[in-house]
């Protein structure tokens, strides 16, 4: 994965959310490091296809340079490409030719904002929904606001309380992340028993591992919960994974793994085992936050930094899933040092790269360039870990 155009963006990713709180898409937002860059919308293409190729997930195009957004609209993009398209460009009649010539192509568009005036009859058909964000939606009804009548798409929420009141009103999805104000709302309703005693198993074969115990003790923990020992062996078997051979047993996968790496699999387990549907997009989020942070220690040559960057990541929404504060889960689920003073402290070294991470999934270009000129990292290193990190959680899924 090597891609000029990696090196003068900054990537964001957020998940597109539909009423029963599944993930459907990816909203990949492309932001130039420079509003003078050139850059290349085939690269693009080529960057995107290694994560989400032809014919696989759907991810929504989130391009913030008019330039390269005109040069992608005249490309051919594989049929799981939705486009944004904001509403100025809509109602230009110089971009109308290019529009029509997608939807001939079935390239889904989505319509970027409120136009201020009505879509040309021939170009609303263009367009699966409108994207509007909180303050689109203030504005929908006065005098310079068209609302082209589309179904609605959501966008810039941060909290679970914001996506609930969206579907309230009745959009059709809603582009954003649960995790503001996810903890308080999570702690005046506690997790069900079911969820409770599953986790539970994870966390006391967690420990157990810590504490040296030895497999025979191991096999019977997880045979308390048969269901959790086959999505184990699922992810171990998964491509992403990579090992020589099929693991066909617990015992078999401790032979292979040892016990430090199989605990950071159960880590994954235990952030991705809820049944708790509203929990859906965190583990989502969880999940890339540990892959990403991973990919970012890649080149360190440090495998213990690797393992405890991944968990810290993949822990850092531990407190909404379990509905308990960092302080008072950490006493009973084993955590290296590092970890514990990010996740509790929010200091020490592993703290900037979690930041770096929230930047990437705020889609924010201020915070991206602080967290990256903090650790001395360029733009095309961390653009390359964020698309690493999305290709392999879409195989652990």
């Amino acid at each position: 994965m090597n891609h000029q155009i990696l090196g003068a963006v900054a990537l964001g990713y957020t998940p597109l959310i539909d009423r029963q709180r599944m993930v459907t898409a990816t909203r990949l937002t492309v932001m130039p490091l420079r509003p003078d860059a050139k850059l290349d919308a085939t690269e693009l293409l080529a960057a995107v296809a290694e994560v989400w190729p032809a014919g696989g997930a759907q991810v929504i195009l989130n391009v913030l340079s008019e330039d390269l957004l005109e040069s992608l609209l005249r490309t051919e993009p594989s049929a799981n490409l939705m486009i944004e398209v904001p509403a100025f460009m809509a109602t230009d009649s110089a971009h109308s030719e290019l529009l029509l010539a997608l939807k001939k192509r079935a390239t889904p568009l989505l319509l970027k904002g409120l136009p201020s005036q009505a879509l040309p009859a021939e170009i609303k058909p263009c367009f699966k929904y409108v994207v509007l964000d909180l303050d689109d939606e203030s504005r929908a009804s006065t005098a310079n606001h068209t609302d082209p009548g589309l179904p609605k798409l959501q966008s810039g929420l941060r909290s679970a309380a914001a996506i609930d009141a969206s579907f309230a009103r009745g959009v059709s999805g809603v582009i954003g992340w649960p995790m503001q104000g996810a903890f308080e709302a999570a702690a005046a309703a506690p997790a069900k028993a079911e969820n409770q005693a599953d986790l539970q198993v994870i966390v006391e074969l967690m420990s157990r591992i810590d504490q040296g115990e030895d497999v025979e003790r191991l096999e019977q923990t997880l045979k308390r919960d048969p269901s959790l020992a086959f999505k184990l062996l699922r992810y171990l078997n998964s491509a992403a994974f990579g090992l020589p051979v099929e693991v066909a047993s617990f015992r078999h996968a401790i032979m292979l793994l040892g016990y430090a790496r199989m605990k950071r699999w159960l880590a994954l387990l235990l952030t991705t085992a809820s049944k708790d549907h509203a929990m859906r997009p965190i583990m989502f989020a969880a999940l890339r936050r540990g892959l990403l942070m991973e990919e970012l220690a890649r080149d360190s040559g440090d495998a213990e930094l690797r393992d405890e960057m991944f968990i810290c990541g993949l822990f850092s929404l531990l407190d909404h899933m379990l509905k308990q504060p960092f302080s008072k889960l950490l006493q009973s689920i084993p955590m290296p040092e590092r970890v514990r003073q990010a996740l509790v402290d929010e200091a020490g070294p592993l703290q900037p790269y979690l930041e770096l991470v929230r930047a990437v999934e705020d889609a924010s270009l201020y915070d991206f360039r602080s967290a990256t000129e903090q650790l001395m990292l360029g733009a095309e290193e961390v653009n390359m870990c964020v698309l690493r990190a999305l290709s392999k959680a879409a195989q652990l899924e």
